[in-house]
């Protein structure tokens, strides 16, 4: 199961810098596609998660194996890629093919880096980016309209109930509104229908990334202000980063940790965009360890225990039997699992066990 995040945005914001730096800080494994205007690159980026190293060097793993987020590096999108300009359709078909979207939107003024618009200014740019899939969406919607009237006519089953959903989707989308925004309103059928069947652009969470310049660090200054405002209104997470800098610092490696401190941050910005992007996509992390390796594995929030024990390895779900769980939040507590079964921290869950963000879990099963 791939979690891929789309980075998207107008030309000269910063994506591919973006994109570059995220590859080189993370050692991360590249897709072979080529960097060209038409095909999009794809980096697989390891999680960052402290969690992973405690855990095998308690328990002396010879192996620690973070998970994976995919980030898909997309051409730029110009005004008018609905009705073709640019790459028209075939940069908004390689949205359709991410799980989530991160915008990315520019706040830094270069003369030698010209602006597609001409000025700065990313509430606009998030604006035209937003434009651009709601009119593409529009256009998905009205052909199905179209087709599934003419099913409704002959009273096939179930034409009017999908008719109800796209004049819902619609209303929303002429109003030049995102549908991400209209999530809490909408019925759960009427969101899994525009996800899962239309498979539109704008019900697709996003992230923004504000990309600025070093002296605006940490917080973005009155730029990314704007752009915290703007993101406010569908309650989605805002990263400001300087991608220039982040690209200078993925090449210092371990030394550019005093190099971020002079800019007032803790971690690099990097890190921040992976782990947003990970929560964004409502992902949690479980571990498996032993003395070979210690391995961190990516489910959705909600799965349950049968479920995950596939992750690790098929048989281990068809012949699943139980799950001996400890969340890290209680391993910490004590030095190794030995000790924590030792006091009888460890407990057996079932198949109705959703496993929690943080849980070591040692599944029993027979084939």
């Amino acid at each position: 199961m791939g979690f891929r995040l789309g980075i998207v945005g107008l030309p000269n914001v910063g994506k591919s810098t973006l994109f570059n730096a995220l590859i080189k800080s993370s050692k991360a494994q590249v897709g072979n596609y080529p960097f060209t205007t038409v095909d999009p690159n794809v980096g697989k980026v390891p999680v960052p998660d402290e969690r992973l190293r405690i855990i095998a060097q308690r328990e002396r793993s010879s192996k620690a194996t973070p998970t994976f987020i995919e980030f898909v590096d997309i051409a730029g999108l110009v005004k008018g890629a609905s009705k073709g300009e640019g790459l028209g359709n075939q940069f908004l078909a390689h949205i359709r093919e991410t799980d989530a979207i991160a915008m990315v939107l520019r706040c830094f003024e270069r003369e030698d880096v010209t602006h597609v618009e001409g000025t700065v200014d990313p509430v606009r740019d998030a604006q035209i980016v937003d434009v651009e899939l709601i009119m593409k969406d529009l256009e998905t919607v009205n052909s199905r309209i179209r087709k599934v009237e003419k099913v409704a006519k002959i009273g096939e089953k179930g034409a009017k109930e999908e008719l109800r959903h796209l004049e819902t989707i619609k209303a929303i989308l002429e109003n030049l509104e995102p549908l991400r925004r209209h999530k809490e309103s909408l019925s759960e059928e009427t969101v899994e229908y525009a996800k899962n069947t239309l498979f539109l652009l704008t019900v697709k969470p996003i992230l923004y990334v504000v990309n600025v310049s070093e002296k605006d660090l940490p917080d973005g200054g009155p730029c990314a202000e704007e752009v915290k405002k703007y993101a406010s209104k569908e309650k989605s997470p805002v990263v400001v980063i300087s991608a220039e800098l982040e690209a200078q610092i993925s090449e210092l490696g371990d030394e550019g940790t005093d190099f971020l401190r002079a800019y007032g941050l803790e971690e690099p910005g990097l890190n921040r965009v992976v782990k947003e992007g990970y929560r964004l996509l409502d992902l949690i992390t479980f571990f498996t360890t032993n003395e070979k390796e210690t391995r961190a594995w990516t489910v959705k929030k909600g799965t349950k225990a049968p479920r995950a024990a596939g992750k690790v390895h098929s048989d281990m779900e068809k012949g699943f039997i139980a799950a001996e769980v400890i969340n890290f939040e209680d391993y910490v507590k004590v030095s190794s699992l030995t000790e924590a079964k030792e006091k009888g921290l460890v407990r057996l869950e079932g198949r109705d066990y959703e496993v929690r963000d943080g849980d070591i879990i040692y599944f029993r099963f027979k084939v």
